[in-house]
């Protein structure tokens, strides 16, 4: 699923942390990153947050409880 106009990354993470399965960020070069690992979130999303929000991500999420999770986060913040 694509993800954009992330605002509130603090919640994203937290949305993120939350999920039960696992939840990847595709690059642009077709890596997945788990975005549940701390390291993952500050290491490979630093350049993209340092303007303070997130324009556009492709996320992979391996449980539809969690796929529905990131859909409420995306439509109700």
């Amino acid at each position: 699923m694509k993800v954009s106009n992330i605002k509130d990354i603090d919640k994203f993470f937290q949305v993120v942390d939350s999920c039960v399965g696992r939840v990847e960020l595709v690059t642009g070069e077709g890596d997945r990153l788990n975005l549940k690992s701390k390291l993952s979130q500050y290491v490979s999303l630093a350049n993209i947050f340092s303007c303070g929000e997130i324009p556009e991500l492709e996320i992979i999420a391996s449980e539809k409880e969690d796929v529905d999770r990131l859909l409420n986060f995306m439509m109700n913040g």
